[in-house]
């Protein structure tokens, strides 16, 4: 099961240390003198400990030793370990960190575009239009039909190329199309297209696009149609207006003139756009808001308004894998009321738009919404969502299972990371006890959803305890002297010493429980957010 909170790669020696990504030479050398002092093995005089001792030592200078080294450093944070284990050769003569990142850079790209060049990116859409009340007169459910298809490679660094073709048929008549367009990148800011279809859209065109700015880009288009020898030229302008919103202008001139004059805007939980077109003899305004219920269900609600078009569209969509989405939609406008059904997995569409009435009359239309939208709720309610759950649980079991001798493992090495952090978290502990300050009385990190199910039956409790590590210790030894606790965001809390991952894969959470200066407070945290305690906030 992929991870939902996944984060930034290659952190785990930045959490061995209990530093920032960002940390500086002397803030990575005064942890690791901290972490020695624990773990050096000249410290123990029983075997068995002085192993223990040796084993998280030698975990420690490793640490240290890529992480103060400028280079190696680099390698790491954008390669992890398997850049530093494969003999990564920079060559003698980067000395420069400046030389290095370009390189580094230069090595990034090149790895990510053998990876592009290896795979054709297909996409394409089947549109299935259907009429309910064709269907009740006798003539057929279905009413046209219209397939795009479309190939993209690239071919090289900087060129790529895609074919495609469209199909399309309606009633008695129908019609098609094929095309080919090749790309050409001339530089980090600028690329040319030439592009040709035959069918019954003939033409040949090309199209430049240049970034003029940090903010701004610009296209210029021109084509001629080989049926009638008509030409088409276009100019688009884009430019970033805020950090989630940017707003564009097309102009386009030729036997269809039209400009347009569009904006969107894109935040975690939501998105909205709008765009105003003028025709040579048409009007039209449309608005798009789309909100994030969680990573897997979202709503969407749609109006347009224009000279042929007057419609509204409200409806959802849920993620049912990693690939895969479904929407259902409800439509009422001047050409009727319709459902429409979408299945989007990867790059391919299925789009089913079913005609209920060309008549909208109220009755009818407040009918058509409400029947599938209970229906949908009683069917997610009672099948759905129970079968789920079940699913989900028996993934999670599967994994369990699969992954236990793995967890036994990296348990047994976090139990033996504590028992050396005992004595002196136990001091410090004392220690804020005596001056009233931040304790740790309780602290748990594993699975989201064993953390979150404190109320649930003894048997589901047991199934998923596995899956949750108690790390009150390592946390009271990580108390700075000054009564604070520090976990820095971007790091993965598995890699600290003292913690494991109890449950690859799944998605997790540190729980804590803790007092301060007479106050009880309590606090969760996802695995890569920061954690800076005591904060008023927390208080219970």
């Amino acid at each position: 099961m992929k991870e939902e909170d996944a984060g930034p790669p290659n952190r785990e020696l930045y959490a061995l240390l209990n530093i920032s990504p960002e940390a500086s030479d002397e803030e990575i050398r005064k942890a690791y003198r901290q972490w020695a002092q624990i773990y050096h093995p000249d410290k123990y005089q029983e075997l068995h400990m002085k192993d223990i001792a040796t084993e998280n030592f030698q975990r420690i200078c490793e640490a240290y030793e890529i992480l103060s080294d400028v280079n190696k450093r680099q390698i790491y944070d954008i390669y992890g370990m398997e850049g530093l284990t494969s003999g990564l050769e920079l060559g003698p003569k980067l000395n420069k960190v400046e030389e290095l990142k370009e390189e580094l850079e230069r090595l990034r790209k090149m790895k990510e575009q053998e990876k592009i060049s290896a795979h054709f990116r297909p996409s394409g859409t089947i549109l299935a239009n259907m009429s309910l009340p064709h269907l009740l007169k006798g003539d057929g459910i279905m009413r046209g039909m219209a397939m795009t298809s479309e190939v993209q490679s690239q071919i090289s660094k900087n060129n790529a190329i895609a074919i495609g073709g469209n199909m399309a048929v309606n009633g008695n008549s129908g019609g098609g199309a094929a095309s080919a367009v090749f790309r050409h990148q001339i530089s980090p800011a600028a690329s040319v297209e030439f592009m040709a279809a035959a069918g019954l859209r003939a033409l040949v065109g090309v199209q430049t696009s240049r970034q003029l700015s940090s903010h701004s880009n610009a296209t210029m288009a021109l084509a001629i149609s080989l049926r009638d020898g008509s030409l088409n030229l276009s100019n688009s302008w884009t430019r970033q207006l805020t950090e989630t919103a940017n707003g564009n202008i097309q102009l386009a001139v030729g036997p269809e003139s039209s400009i347009a004059v569009g904006w969107q805007k894109k935040e975690e939980k939501m998105s909205a756009a709008g765009e105003v077109k003028f025709g040579t003899s048409s009007f039209l305004a449309s608005a798009q808001y789309t909100h994030r219920f969680s990573s897997k269900s979202h709503g969407r609600i749609v109006g347009k308004v224009g000279s042929t078009t007057l419609e509204l569209e409200v409806g959802g969509g849920r993620k049912i894998s990693n690939f895969s989405t479904v929407r259902m939609l409800y439509s009422i406008g001047i050409q009727g009321i319709f459902w429409k059904f979408e299945l989007h997995r990867g790059g391919q569409k299925l789009i089913i738009p079913i005609l209920l009435s060309r008549h909208l009359n109220p009755v009818f239309a407040t009918g058509a919404f409400i029947l599938p939208t209970s229906l949908y709720f009683v069917l997610k309610k009672f099948v759905f969502k129970p079968y789920y759950l079940k699913r989900e649980k028996l993934k999670a079991l599967e994994n369990v299972e699969k992954t236990s001798a793995k967890v036994q493992e990296a348990r047994a090495a976090a139990e033996k990371a504590q028992k050396l952090l005992q004595n002196v978290a136990n001091r410090k502990r004392n220690r804020q006890l005596e001056t009233n300050g931040l304790v740790i009385t309780r602290a748990l990190y594993g699975n989201r959803i064993a953390l979150s199910r404190n109320d649930e039956s003894r048997e589901t409790q047991h199934e998923l305890t596995s899956q949750v590590l108690d790390v009150t210790l390592p946390l009271n030894f990580l108390v700075s002297e000054s009564g604070q606790l520090k976990l820095h965001e971007g790091v993965k809390k598995s890699g600290i010493m003292g913690f494991c991952d109890p449950c690859p894969g799944e998605p997790k959470q540190l729980h804590v429980e803790y007092t301060y200066r007479d106050g009880r407070y309590q606090v969760v945290v996802d695995d890569y957010a920061e954690l800076l305690i005591p904060q008023e906030s927390h208080i219970i």
